[in-house]
């Protein structure tokens, strides 16, 4: 459920005053150590895809198909599990060097499709005020 304007202020006011009172444990509580170990998943994952690519074309060279199915079950699961962990690293926040509180990121027009719809729109009125 997604926060309300005035519990959203209040949010980044207590932000504020921590990055304020105490930056270097502000920073510490900013999950860097939850990135890092998404990362090490991200990296173990491409290496089992590898792997599997290894394994995969070895199975293929010696004429052993149950080697080279699992291989390439070892790189659908590095895919699979790589991709998993890679949406789960989180990313920086942008600071503002006046207040120390992250600063929140605008989203942009909407979803694709929307966008699409809007462009679509803008090229109907463009051609029949053009000709």
């Amino acid at each position: 459920m997604p926060l309300s304007d005035h519990e959203q202020r209040l949010l980044e006011q207590m932000e504020r005053a921590l990055y304020a009172e105490d930056p270097k444990f502000a920073s510490a509580l900013e999950g860097s150590g939850l990135r890092t170990r998404t990362r090490r998943a991200v990296y173990a994952s491409a290496a089992g895809f590898v792997v599997g690519v290894g394994l995969l074309m070895g199975g293929l060279f010696l004429h052993q198909q149950w080697v080279s199915v699992g291989g390439f079950v070892l790189m659908l699961a590095g895919a699979v599990f790589g991709i998993t962990a890679w949406r789960r690293i989180p990313r920086l926040a942008v600071v503002d060097p006046r207040t120390g509180a992250p600063v929140r990121r605008r989203k942009r027009g909407g979803s694709l499709v929307d966008r699409m719809e809007q462009r679509w729109q803008h090229r109907q009125e463009q051609q029949r005020g053009g000709f």
